[in-house]
């Protein structure tokens, strides 16, 4: 999940995964796949931003919970 800003001030966090669209109409409108419509005070860059590090966090974490790589010899 991601923190973002209501319009109004109130933070607030979202599945980044149910982020469809991000539209700038001037105000960050983010239509999410239920079809719900949010409008944020973050700018859309910084809504791209924050989603791909949600899931840099969540490919190293799956990454760390896989542990260490196995590695062929060729011996086998």
């Amino acid at each position: 999940m991601i923190r973002l800003t209501r319009i109004n001030e109130a933070t607030f966090y979202v599945n980044a995964e149910l982020i469809a669209f991000i539209d700038v109409t001037p105000d960050t409108v983010l239509t999410l796949t239920t079809g719900e419509k949010i409008r944020v005070r973050e700018c859309a860059e910084e809504v791209v931003e924050r989603v791909v590090e949600y899931r840099r966090r969540l490919a190293a974490a799956a990454e760390s919970a896989a542990g260490p790589a196995l590695v062929r010899t060729g011996k086998d």
